[in-house]
C-alpha cells in the first residue's frame, strides 16, 4: 500500500476521512468492520464523522485489521491505501473548504461535549 500525502494529509482529511477510506480500500462496510472489532455499527459511523475516536487499543486493532499503520490513521503519514481516483490536485479553494469544515466539526463536537457538562451540572443542581 502506498499514501498519497495530498489526498489523506492531515492538512486535507480527518481521522474520520482516513478510517473510512482504509476501511472501503480493505473491502470493509461499517458493519463488517464494527463486527470484527466487538463494537456496534454505530460506533464506527461516529469514528468516521469525528464525533468520537477510538481508544488506543482500539485503534491498534483497527490498523490491524484495515491494514495500514496507526500513524496513518492518526496523520495521514506512514503506510496507508492509495489515493481514490482522482481528476488531479485539489484546488486551493477546495483544500480551504474542507480545512473550514473539519475545524467546523471540531467546533461543534466541543459545543457537543459543553452541552453535555452543562446539562449534568443542572441535573446536579436540581437534585440538590
Amino acid at each position: 500500500m502506498g499514501q498519497d500525502q495530498d489526498w489523506y494529509s492531515a492538512e486535507t482529511a480527518t481521522f474520520g476521512d482516513r478510517l473510512a477510506g482504509a476501511r472501503e480500500a480493505a473491502g470493509l462496510d461499517q458493519k463488517g468492520l464494527a463486527e470484527k472489532l466487538g463494537v456496534k455499527p454505530a460506533v464506527i459511523q461516529a469514528w468516521e464523522e469525528d464525533l468520537k475516536e477510538p481508544r488506543a487499543n482500539r485503534l491498534q486493532m483497527v490498523s490491524g485489521i484495515v491494514g495500514v499503520s496507526m500513524s496513518w490513521l492518526l496523520t495521514g503519514e506512514g503506510d496507508g491505501p492509495e489515493a481514490p481516483d482522482d481528476d488531479g490536485p485539489m484546488s486551493n479553494d477546495l483544500v480551504d473548504l474542507l480545512a473550514e469544515m473539519r475545524a467546523l466539526r471540531g467546533q461543534i463536537a466541543q459545543s457537543g461535549e459543553k452541552l453535555g457538562r452543562l446539562e449534568k451540572r443542572l441535573r446536579t443542581a436540581l437534585k440538590d
